[in-house]
């Protein structure tokens, strides 16, 4: 049988592009997957049998090297976290939410300032920006408007399957069509009442890019959950605490009330950003209670 990948979902059929022909046949998954608990993915590399009257089936999933719930894509080599300056204003506790998301999933984040244009100082307006950079994470600021910053993200995506995620309303789609004019997303204005974005991206979908590579479109969203996230693991997905965890007394130190904990004196002592140790104390206080509340 010959062997793809999906490069979208849409209405229960997923869209699988043939590895030799570049074809696009549209499929249903057998009934299998679901004895299986098996939800094929975009981005999963299957098996599929090309059937009859322009329909085929996916008949087999290979194994993923990753994969995320929010939003659902598989075998990703990094994510863009997009988040905008201005409408809506840039949120630190959020990017830390998808920081921990995506560092769990094992996937390389990347961060893009986007609307830089409705800033003139977008660092000391918000200066947490200035951790991030520091922690080596790889970082943009672009417009869609100016287009600046747009030649140099769009060379670092080359070659990479790339998904897009963030707040509804930071222009995801603004920035891709910035990115290739002629995909033409759909975009909307901001919702003044509500301060925040309509979802415009309605699925999932893999999009060829110029140079070569995908980007996973994604809808837009500004809830995530800390599900499959332990207290006690919490802590490996703040990277600026690995170099003082092995330091603390206590070798599942939590860094909450325990003494002589050496991420606790880190903070004291500049080297992690206050902001960032505070949101990793609301996410365990939340994961906590999540626990406590479930009767574990």
């Amino acid at each position: 049988m010959p062997k793809g990948q999906i490069i979208k979902a849409l209405s229960g059929y997923y869209y699988v592009q043939e590895d030799e022909t570049k074809r696009v046949w549209q499929c249903r998954a057998r009934g299998v997957f679901k004895k299986r608990k098996i939800s094929p993915l975009v981005g999963d590399y299957v098996q599929f049998d090309p059937g009859q009257n322009e329909e085929g089936t996916v008949t087999e999933v290979h194994a993923r090297k990753n994969e995320l719930n929010r939003p659902p894509v598989a075998n990703v080599d990094q994510a863009l976290l997009v988040f905008s300056v201005n409408e809506p204003a840039f949120s630190a506790i959020l990017l830390d939410k998808f920081l921990v998301h995506i560092e769990q999933a094992r996937i390389t984040p990347v961060i893009c300032l986007t609307k830089v244009d409705l800033a003139d100082h977008p660092e000391h307006q918000y200066p947490e920006i200035k951790a991030y950079q520091d922690l080596g994470y790889p970082f943009f600021m672009t417009s869609a408007t100016t287009q600046n910053g747009i030649e140099h993200l769009t060379e670092y995506l080359s070659g990479k399957t790339t998904v897009f995620a963030g707040q509804s309303g930071v222009g995801k789609s603004s920035l891709l069509n910035a990115i290739d004019p002629q995909l033409e997303l759909e975009t909307r204005e901001i919702s003044n009442r509500l301060g925040r974005g309509k979802h415009t991206t309605r699925h999932v979908e893999l999009i060829p890019l110029p140079k070569g590579g995908f980007v996973a479109d994604t809808p837009g969203f500004s809830q995530l959950d800390f599900t499959g996230i332990e207290p006690e693991t919490l802590t490996e997905y703040f990277i600026d605490f690995e170099p003082y965890r092995p330091q603390c007394k206590f070798r599942e130190c939590l860094h909450q009330k325990e003494p002589k904990c050496a991420v606790k004196q880190a903070v004291e002592d500049g080297h992690i950003a206050q902001h960032r140790y505070q949101h990793y104390i609301q996410f365990l206080e939340k994961i906590q209670d999540e626990k406590y509340r479930r009767g574990f």
